[in-house]
């Protein structure tokens, strides 16, 4: 009784405020976590998001410019989580945090990558012209990634970390073994063909991909 007393706190917290603090996030998410563990096959997927450039923004453009910027950025994430019915908390000046429970990987980052985008453009929207700032995303998934709430956060954080490594302005995976994004890319005869010679080679389809990269970027070596 007590544990759904405090998922059901939460929830109504959430409700009121849709943006939770740092720590009233992390206990959501050890909330949900616990409650997803009732359920066969649950998934509870973390998408970190990080402004980029802020730092520059208020450096040359002055503070008012930054608030700006992480104002545009929450009120879109409200309307995001609003709609989405997703728990939002902002874990930092300029980072925050959503919790998707029951959604899978490959939704979950096709979903991030148009937030990008929306935030790119609300953001864009509130600056003045030669203004700019953009957002980076990190997405982490229980099971993929992790099997407690601390190491999902530390997985998103990796995949934030690839986002920004990639130039920012992007959307980041922690690597796994297990998963193909097949929704972009690959044609549907491409990715017949790649299942296929897994299944004969008995690997999975992740480390066909990373050889073939591997000897593509071989032969560009060469010349």
């Amino acid at each position: 009784m007590a544990r759904a007393a405090t998922v059901k706190d939460l929830r109504s917290r959430t409700e009121k405020d849709f943006c939770l603090s740092g720590p009233a996030f992390t206990a959501a998410l050890a909330a949900r976590w616990k409650e997803s563990r009732e359920r066969a096959e649950s998934q509870l997927t973390l998408l970190l998001l990080d402004l980029d450039n802020l730092h520059g923004l208020n450096t040359t453009h002055g503070r008012e410019a930054g608030d700006r910027a992480v104002g545009a950025a929450t009120a879109e994430l409200v309307r995001a989580a609003k709609r989405e019915s997703w728990t939002l908390g902002r874990t930092g000046g300029d980072e925050f945090a959503l919790l998707a429970p029951g959604l899978g990987v490959e939704p979950a980052f096709l979903r991030a990558d148009a937030l990008r985008r929306d935030l790119d453009a609300a953001i864009a929207k509130a600056l003045p012209r030669g203004q700019r700032c953009t957002v980076s995303v990190g997405v982490a998934n229980i099971p993929r990634d992790a099997k407690l709430p601390e190491d999902l956060l530390r997985k998103a954080d990796l995949a934030l970390y690839a986002a920004k490594e990639q130039g920012g302005d992007s959307v980041g995976l922690t690597p796994g073994e297990d998963m193909v994004l097949k929704s972009s890319y690959y044609s549907a005869a491409q990715l017949a063909r790649l299942k296929s010679l897994a299944e004969r080679k008995k690997t999975k389809e992740a480390v066909l991909l990373r050889e073939a990269l591997a000897e593509l970027l071989r032969k560009y070596d060469r010349e």
